[in-house]
C-alpha cells in the first residue's frame, strides 16, 4: 500500500510539474524570443498581414474572412473534442466502480480508492470544460475581428488598434483551448495509474517541443524580419 501511495504522489506530482513547468518555459520564450517559437512566428505573421490588411483596399475583406475561416474551423473541431471527451467520461463514470477491482491489488496501477476516483474524473473533466471555453471564447472573438475588420463606413469605423486587439485575444484563447486539451490527455490517462500519466507527460511534452521550436534556420530567417 505505501508504494501504491508513493507512485500516486510523486509520478503524478512529477508530471504535473513537468508540464506547467514546461509552458512557462514557452511564455517566456514568447514574450522575450517571439522569434524562436512556432507560436511567437505566427503572431508576428499576423501583425504584418493584419498591417498590410487595413492598408490594402475594399477588396482585403473578403480575404480577411477566407483566412480566419481555417482558425475558425480548427477552433471549432478543438471545442467539439473537448465535450465529447467530457461527455464519454460522464458516461464512463457510472460504470468506474463496477470495474474498479480489475485494477486493484497492482501498484502499476495506483490507488483505486473512491475519492482519488473522484480526483481523477474531476480533474480531467474540469480541464476539458476549461478547453472548451477557451475555444467558444477565441470563436467569439475571431468572428467579431471579421466583422471589425470589414466595418467601414460613414456611421462606424472601427479602430485599428481594437481591431487587432480582438483579433490577437481570440487566437490566443483558441491557443489556450488547444493546450488545455492536450494537458487533459495525461490527466485522462491517470485513470489507469500514475505510470501512464508520468509516461504520457513525457511523450507529451517531446512532441510539444517538437512543434514549439522550429529549426534554426527558420529561427535566423525570421529573426530579422522581427526586429525591424
Amino acid at each position: 500500500m505505501g508504494v501504491i501511495v508513493y507512485l500516486d504522489t510523486i509520478l503524478v506530482t512529477s508530471s504535473f510539474f513537468l508540464v506547467v513547468g514546461y509552458h512557462a518555459y514557452l511564455w517566456h520564450y514568447f514574450k522575450n524570443k517571439p522569434s524562436q517559437i512556432t507560436d511567437g512566428i505566427e503572431a508576428l505573421k499576423r501583425k504584418t498581414w493584419f498591417v498590410q490588411l487595413k492598408e490594402g483596399d475594399a477588396k482585403t475583406g473578403t480575404l480577411a474572412v477566407q483566412s480566419l475561416r481555417n482558425a475558425q474551423m480548427t477552433t471549432i473541431l478543438t471545442a467539439t473534442i473537448a465535450i465529447i471527451i467530457n461527455m464519454a467520461l460522464a458516461a464512463l463514470t457510472n460504470n468506474t466502480y463496477k470495474a474498479s477491482h480489475l485494477l486493484s491489488g497492482s501498484a502499476f496501477f495506483g490507488s483505486q480508492s473512491g475519492r482519488l476516483y473522484v480526483l481523477k474524473f474531476g480533474s480531467a473533466s474540469l480541464s476539458l470544460l476549461i478547453s472548451f471555453l477557451c475555444s467558444s471564447m477565441g470563436l467569439a472573438f475571431m468572428i467579431d475581428a471579421n466583422f471589425l475588420i470589414n466595418a467601414s463606413s460613414r456611421d462606424f469605423s472601427s479602430s485599428p488598434t481594437y481591431t487587432q486587439t480582438v483579433f490577437e485575444r481570440g487566437f490566443m484563447l483558441a491557443l489556450m483551448g488547444n493546450r488545455v486539451l492536450c494537458i487533459t490527455f495525461p490527466l485522462v490517462m491517470w485513470i489507469f495509474g500514475p505510470v501512464p500519466v508520468a509516461l504520457s507527460s513525457v511523450a507529451l511534452v517531446r512532441v510539444l517541443h517538437g512543434f514549439d521550436f522550429p529549426g534554426e534556420s527558420i529561427c535566423s530567417a525570421i529573426s530579422p524580419a522581427s526586429n525591424v
